[in-house]
């Protein structure tokens, strides 16, 4: 990825200039006449705060001006992403079946096999149902064209904007109500919403139809597994 604006989007050539260590001067765009990227001079939880808030501006930096694929590991960022990703998930699975189903005081082991295959299959291939709607969205529904490369940045657009799972963690040291996973995975939409926006440079309710629909084949590949997702909101 290029460097972008993070006000306007616009292409720029260089973020700031540097004279000596520690003294260095932002560029300016030259399409929108503002600071092209203010958060380098910004401490990380500005831009942790700016990201809850859904700010674009935030989402921009992170993918055009913070995650460089010429300075950085990207094929191995997208895979560490990816495995934090499916064991948050994996929790997340975990305690729903637990919510929605009956537990016994000693399972047998064909039971305790089959319920791990049912949670193996719901992680993978619901992640992968869901991954294949938001790049197949993405490419027609939001008329965006690109090949191997745009796909690892849809991907990874996916990945960082599910940072709200990291909440899940503080599910396994308390005791919260299992519904609390619904607000998660609404606060999780809403950020799939933005991330792909500024990657796609699309509009809100194209973006929010993709990923509902995404999010949608989820929750349909659970139901099927009878871990009904639904059932802890009522």
């Amino acid at each position: 990825m290029d460097f972008r604006c993070v006000q306007c989007g616009f292409h720029i050539q260089t973020l700031y200039i540097q004279y000596s260590p520690g003294n260095i001067r932002l560029m300016k765009c030259e399409n929108c006449k503002a600071v092209a990227d203010e958060y380098i001079e910004c401490e990380i939880m500005i831009l942790l705060i700016d990201l809850i808030l859904h700010k674009e501006k935030a989402y921009r930096h992170l993918f055009y001006n913070m995650f460089n694929r010429e300075t950085m590991n990207f094929e191995g960022l997208l895979w560490k992403l990816a495995f934090s990703f499916l064991l948050l998930d994996a929790y997340r699975v975990l305690t729903l079946s637990r919510g929605g189903e009956a537990c016994s005081s000693s399972p047998s082991f064909g039971t305790i096999v089959w319920s791990c295959g049912k949670m193996l299959v719901d992680l993978l291939f619901g992640n992968i149902m869901c991954a294949c709607v938001l790049i197949f969205g993405t490419r027609c529904l939001l008329n965006a064209s690109f090949g191997i490369s745009g796909c690892k940045d849809v991907l990874l657009a996916l990945l960082v904007s599910s940072y709200f799972k990291i909440f899940l963690i503080a599910m396994m040291v308390w005791e919260f109500p299992s519904s609390v996973l619904f607000i998660v995975d609404i606060f999780v939409l809403s950020s799939n919403v933005v991330a792909l926006k500024v990657i796609t440079d699309s509009d809100t309710a194209k973006c929010l139809g993709v990923s509902l629909s995404a999010l949608a084949l989820k929750f349909l590949v659970s139901w099927v597994l009878n871990i009904h997702p639904l059932k802890l909101v009522i």
